[in-house]
């Protein structure tokens, strides 16, 4: 029986899918799974993702010495040690760490997803990775875009459509979600950078002062760790 490769283009839409018959990929890529995929490569024993800024703090009341990443509306929510930027995930920061990480759309997201089969993340950091492994999973899969506060986003939308495009080949069912978001990778992937300036929240990061962070998320293939949810815990998948 062939496999489904369906495109969930909004947090909000997840309850209209059978989640728990998926393997889920969560995509965020302003930038909270491209952090995460960077920050899994560099050695970080885990990322947790958690809900809540509160869930995040009361990390710090257990008396972990874990690293605490809490972002809200794209700023680093006061009080801890850093946000989703992926230059706080370098190997000096994060090698040997657990992150306990909160973020307004990604770790959203996630939880929403938690019934799936198997949850993973993508970026465009890791991407011919994730699509190779994908490749070899018998199993109905479903990209997750994180959208902006359960919105429709361009980025999101438009890597999604980057992982139909390499696993189209294989077999797979695709959805019209998944249909139109190749259709819209085709549209922008001779130069993604410039075809995303006219996002929403590109604009949003800019008007932060941290266009260097969208053009690092941009880049393609520079990781290869798969980050995969094992119980509580974001660690490197392995095999």
């Amino acid at each position: 029986m062939t496999s489904d490769l369906n495109v969930c283009l909004s947090p909000s839409l997840i309850p209209l899918y059978n989640v728990a018959d998926h393997i889920v990929v969560i995509i965020d890529i302003f930038r909270a799974t491209s952090s995460i995929c960077f920050g899994i490569e560099n050695g970080a024993a885990a990322i947790i993702p958690v809900s809540e800024v509160e869930e995040c703090a009361a990390y710090r009341e257990m008396g972990f010495d874990y690293l605490l990443a809490a972002e809200r509306d794209g700023k680093v929510v006061d009080g801890f040690d850093f946000g989703n930027s992926p230059f706080s995930y370098t190997k000096e920061k994060v090698k040997g760490k657990t992150v306990v990480l909160t973020t307004t759309n990604g770790t959203h997201a996630l939880h929403l997803s938690r019934s799936a089969k198997k949850i993973v993340i993508g970026s465009f950091l890791n991407l011919t990775a994730l699509c190779n492994w994908l490749k070899t999973q018998d199993e109905n899969i479903l990209l997750v875009c994180a959208g902006w506060k359960n919105n429709f986003n361009l980025e999101d939308t438009l890597f999604a459509g980057a992982v139909v495009d390499q696993l189209k080949e294989t077999g797979l069912k695709l959805d019209d979600a998944a249909i139109a978001a190749n259709d819209l990778f085709q549209v922008g992937k001779n130069d993604i950078n410039q075809y995303l300036k006219k996002t929403s929240h590109s604009e949003r990061l800019k008007a932060l002062g941290i266009e260097k962070d969208i053009e690092f998320c941009l880049q393609v293939d520079i990781t290869t760790a798969i980050p995969v949810l094992d119980g509580e815990r974001l660690v490197k998948l392995v095999g």
